[in-house]
């Protein structure tokens, strides 16, 4: 070993080497950079990595190897250089030109150095330059090896001078004033990190920086949501001890919140000496914003209790609050704050109430703060008209719109997309195309919201041609106007078109979201595409949304769809996450597909595991205990629906009469229903359809006559059963008048079914030839089931010639089916018997 300051042999185990081998090692560095004609290089002959890369001349002792671990990081960056240096074709080691370059940028940086970003106190990695220039990004290393000696003492003179007046390398650095616009400056251009780098540079010179500067850093880091910026500003004002300032305290917890980091938001609040209104607007804000309602509120009375009055926005973020977690009886109580304040008048204020009544169910006290508001903006209208849409109430918002227009006040896209969704959940066409014309000669045709709300309205009002008109005329489509298309062609029975769609979607490079494969996944439940939606769920996987709780639902209910309850209930147990929806779609499954045992015990599971059922839960149960009959387990899910308060609702309601009657309880049926607060037609459609199938004709008949009476428009389903009664009653001109009048009285048209009911009714009365009379009038083509209806009435009234006839149209329309030949067979059968007889 080498007396130090001498050249330290490498060859040891690294593991056993001591702190100063390192410093004298890089000594030696220093030395060979310096004078490189004293050493030999090796690097490009030696063939042994444990012979040395360079060699001292004299002193054969004398060692360096590249890979050392003992080699500093600035020792790597500068052996860097120099390789590159000889890639270029440079000879040697140095040369007189980048000799000459790395002088002339000190020069130009001692003579002017705000020019040049000082790293050396911010930058982690050594190869990255101390020194930056500003517009060429050339850069200098305080150790750089290329470094004239002259630099070596200019800097120590600087450093000296540092520790004795405070000023050293950035002595010519302007006042805090003029640090204080270019950092402004910087934040404005969108440069962020420079501007970060500039204030990190006064903070470590001790140099003062207005707390205005502080707070534009913090909200560029608000605006571009830069949170580990934001988080090295907190750290520099605390550094600097402005953390008590109230001014930065706000503007910090803001910081925080709209990065999503609430609880760094708290904690800033918490830590913060006083408050002021400001302070406590702001975390209000934070826990309202990422659906935090209570504490929100929480905070607001914290607020209130302090003595604090709170301002209009104060009110504004606390009634979104409410609104947010239904508070009714919260925000009835804080718009008496608001009018004692002196804030009612205010239109912000007054268009958060409206909202806040309107999606908490109280329609009228939001259309009241509607009207007694001195000041309504388009924000208003869209306010209450929203309110309407969300409620059901189509008409109502379609009216106000008029009023709105008649009022000169001119809608935004925001109203147009409401409108249109209201026009699609009544199913009203012409208002809609109305409206289309509207947003045609307002100029909004072309937002992309407005365009997908054009595509959504016109597939649910059953125009999907319309639909498609306006996707392909649309300029610019986003993924919810794809997945608006697609859920148009999924609603309408078009699945192999919702797929087309979405191979068209993924070629134009449209990624798909969630809401796209659920919807998708739907359309192949729809149409049983078991292969295609296989693929769908291959591609879930490589998406990463296999996790997510409503596409694993939908899984659930595709699979079960398609057939495949096995690979359905693997999905279901693969699931690390089930809500209400997943067992829903589980039970569901297992009832579609005559499973009610499995069905039922699932249900029994769900409850063990603490999973609350709903309404859903209950209709499934009940569908299944209807289809196999289980009486027994029906009740039991009738006492379940007792204890959780759903027996009033009208669609539980109705079920749990369709179970009974189905199950032939007709009484307990009938008991269900007169106990029912409030029916719709599907109640009285549920009752009538079980006096049909218990042959209780004439009660399914005072039953109808009662609905009339009530004002209960019946529908298709309502015909279907009345008519199955008359059927079963043998009460045929009763049964023609009711069918003659769906129509005229009515508006409803006759379907299959209907034709198939009045098949059924004629045959059955004997009236054969009227019934194929009747089939060959028909404005629809018949199907297999009328002319088996025929059939089956032709041999037991053994009527040869029709039965004949019946049969060769049975089979015409599906030759593979025996049912036609046996029924045919026992005609002639009887026949033969029946003249073997009279003979």
């Amino acid at each position: 070993m080498a007396a130090a300051g001498g050249w330290v042999s490498l060859c040891e185990n690294p593991n056993h080497l001591q702190g100063a081998q390192s410093w004298r090692t890089k000594q030696n560095w220093e030395e060979l950079f310096s004078d490189p004609s004293q050493c030999w290089d090796n690097r490009t002959n030696k063939k042994n990595q444990r012979f040395s890369a360079f060699k001292h001349r004299s002193i054969v002792e004398k060692a360096l190897w590249i890979n050392s671990r003992l080699n500093s990081l600035w020792a790597h960056a500068t052996l860097a250089v120099m390789v590159q240096g000889q890639k270029q074709g440079q000879s040697g080691f140095l040369t007189c030109g980048k000799v000459l370059r790395v002088e002339q940028l000190w020069q130009e940086f001692f003579s002017d150095p705000l020019q040049w970003w000082d790293n050396r106190f911010i930058k982690k990695n050594p190869n990255y330059p101390d020194f930056e220039h500003k517009r060429t990004h050339e850069g200098l290393w305080v150790e750089g090896w290329l470094n004239p000696p002259w630099v070596k003492a200019k800097l120590a003179a600087m450093a000296l001078d540092q520790m004795q007046s405070g000023g050293g390398l950035r002595s010519g650095v302007p006042d805090s004033l003029d640090t204080g616009k270019n950092v402004s400056k910087l934040c404005q251009d969108g440069q962020l990190k420079e501007a970060l780098r500039m204030v990190v540079c006064m903070v470590q010179q001790n140099i003062q920086t207005p707390v205005d500067t502080y707070a534009c850093l913090l909200k560029e880091c608000t605006r571009r949501r830069a949170l580990a910026e934001g988080k090295q500003v907190h750290a520099l004002i605390v550094q600097r001890g402005l953390d008590s300032n109230i001014f930065l305290g706000n503007t910090l917890i803001n910081m925080y919140a709209k990065c999503a980091r609430v609880l760094d938001a708290r904690q800033v609040f918490d830590s913060m000496p006083e408050h002021n209104v400001f302070s406590w607007t702001t975390i209000i804000s934070a826990y309202a914003d990422h659906r935090q309602g209570k504490e929100a509120i929480n905070l607001f009375q914290q607020m209130q209790q302090a003595g604090l009055p709170p301002n209009r926005f104060t009110f504004a973020i606390v009634l979104k609050a409410c609104t947010r977690i239904q508070a009714l009886e919260q925000g009835k109580q804080y718009h008496l704050d608001v009018i004692k304040s002196g804030f009612e008048s205010d239109v912000a204020i007054g268009n958060t109430l409206i909202d806040m009544y309107a999606k908490c169910g109280c329609i009228e006290d939001a259309h009241r703060v509607f009207n007694n508001m001195h000041e309504r903006n388009v924000v208003s209208w869209t306010a209450i008209i929203a309110g309407y849409a969300q409620q059901g109430f189509g008409k109502e918002a379609l009216d106000l719109y008029e009023q709105m227009t008649e009022e000169g006040v001119r809608p935004n896209t925001v109203t147009y997309a409401i409108l249109l969704k209201a026009c699609a959940s009544i199913a009203a066409l012409e208002q809609g195309k109305q409206l289309h014309l509207d947003i045609i000669k307002s100029g909004f045709e072309s937002d992309v919201i407005v365009g997908s709300t054009l595509i959504d309205m016109h597939a649910k009002c059953g125009c999907i041609e319309d639909a498609r008109q306006v996707f392909n005329n649309m300029h610019e489509r986003s993924v919810v106007s794809w997945n608006a298309m697609i859920a148009g062609y999924a609603q309408h029975g078009l699945g192999k078109e919702a797929l087309d769609l979405y191979e068209q979607m993924k070629q134009e490079g449209v990624r798909p979201d969630i809401v796209t494969y659920v919807v998708l996944l739907k359309a192949c439940g729809s149409i049983a595409a078991l292969e295609l939606g296989k693929q769908l769920h291959s591609d879930i996987i490589r998406s990463g949304f296999e996790s997510d709780l409503i596409v694993g639902s939908t899984l659930v209910d595709m699979y079960a769809k398609c057939g495949c309850i096995e690979e359905s209930c693997q999905v279901f147990n693969n699931m690390h996450e089930r809500d209400v929806v997943s067992w829903n779609a589980m039970i569901a499954g297992y009832a579609e597909h005559g499973l009610g045992k499995e069905a039922f015990n699932l249900y029994e599971q769900m409850k063990q595991e603490s999973v609350q059922p709903n309404k859903i839960t209950y209709l499934v149960l009940l569908k299944a205990s209807a289809s196999i009959a289980a009486l027994e387990q029906g009740k039991q899910v009738h006492l379940d629906i007792i204890k959780s308060g759903f027996e009033s609702n009208v669609n539980v309601g109705s079920t749990l009469v369709y179970m009974y009657a189905k199950c032939g309880c007709i009484e307990d049926a009938l008991q269900v229903f007169n106990n029912m607060h409030e029916r719709d037609v599907v109640s009285w459609n549920a009752m009538i359809a079980g006096y049909a199938q218990q042959g209780l004709g004439k009660e399914a008949l005072t039953l109808w006559e009662q609905m009339l009476r009530e004002g209960i428009k019946p529908d298709e389903v309502t015909y279907v059963s009345i008519l199955s009664a008359c059927s079963h009653c043998g009460l045929v001109d009763k049964g023609r008048h009711l069918f003659d009048s769906m129509c005229k009285d009515h508006g409803v048209i006759p379907t299959i079914d209907h034709y198939i009911c009045m098949v059924d009714l004629l045959s059955r009365a004997g009236c054969l030839t009227d019934a194929e009379n009747f089939i060959r009038k028909m404005p629809i083509h018949p199907n297999a089931v009328i002319w088996m209806t025929l059939l089956g009435a032709a041999r037991i009234h053994g009527d040869v010639e029709i039965g004949r006839h019946a049969f060769e149209c049975v089979v015409k329309l599906e030759p593979e089916i025996a049912a036609p030949y046996v029924l045919l067979s026992n005609i002639y059968a009887e026949a033969a018997g029946g003249m073997g007889e009279q003979r």
